[in-house]
């Protein structure tokens, strides 16, 4: 009698054993945006997810160098994201993340219930203070964040001003040189386009005639001499150029009056 209460008791400890790091590894690392906690939103998310699933999600804030399986916040943050909800005006994406330590099928699986009708549904039906709080936006459009030049800045205002400002309105300093026919940086930056122009100048007219980069554009043309004082920059000035004219602030353009 006793063995086999003994045989069944390691049986029991051997089915234990077998199940609990399979219970384990069913568990993801959600980094979200430190707003999202702060309303209570994941305590009423994920444990619908789990109910569901049976995928016990851990809720860390996010930042970076965190190890974590999946990532939540605002479009603009969480680049490559796939937008989930909106909260006012801000767009929150959701994405796996690479390097996890759990099993990605579970990270998967969170993102495609997040983005299902259901989860769409339970975003939507969560309320703060009496008051829904977020509507879905799975399939919507996110704009990917631009990443800021990484030149010298100060270098870049400087070239900037001694090379460019010689036709163009850089800014206060030279508010009143340039010619009139050229546009000012603060103008060029209100076009959709405005940093291929920059990161491009040296193709477009006339810069071509004047300018030289040193492995990147054509020696002139003896034949053909510039028609001004050459430019000659490098291609890290124009980096650091292109740093500077990213903390321009474009023109405002008030709006025409009709005739």
């Amino acid at each position: 009698m006793r063995v086999g209460r003994l045989a069944g008791a390691v049986a029991l400890c051997v089915l234990l054993f077998a199940q609990g790091p399979a219970a384990e590894e069913r568990r993801i690392v959600l980094a979200a945006s430190a707003g999202l906690s702060e309303t209570g939103f994941l305590g009423y998310l994920l444990p619908r997810f789990s109910l569901k699933t049976g995928i016990r999600v851990t809720p860390t804030v996010l930042e970076e160098g965190i190890q974590v399986d999946v990532v939540l916040g605002p479009a603009d943050v969480v680049r490559d994201g796939r937008a989930a909800f909106r909260g006012g005006k801000t767009v929150y994406a959701v994405r796996v993340a690479e390097g996890g330590a759990a099993d990605p099928a579970h990270a998967k699986r969170f993102v495609d219930w997040l983005l299902s009708k259901v989860g769409q549904r339970t975003v939507e039906s969560y309320r703060a203070n009496g008051r829904q709080a977020y509507l879905a936006a799975a399939g919507a459009k996110t704009k990917k964040a631009r990443a800021r030049p990484t030149g010298d800045l100060a270098r870049g205002e400087k070239l900037s001003f001694l090379h460019c400002g010689r036709c163009h309105v850089i800014g206060p300093r030279n508010r009143m040189g340039g010619l009139g026919s050229t546009p000012s940086f603060a103008l060029l930056k209100t076009l959709n386009d405005w940093e291929l122009r920059f990161r491009g100048f040296y193709l477009l007219n006339p810069h071509p005639s004047f300018t030289q980069i040193p492995d990147t554009t054509e020696p002139f043309d003896e034949s053909r001499p510039p028609p001004i004082v050459p430019l000659e920059i490098t291609l890290e000035d124009l980096d650091a150029i292109m740093a500077y004219v990213a903390t321009i602030e474009p023109a405002k353009l008030g709006a025409v009056r009709a005739r």
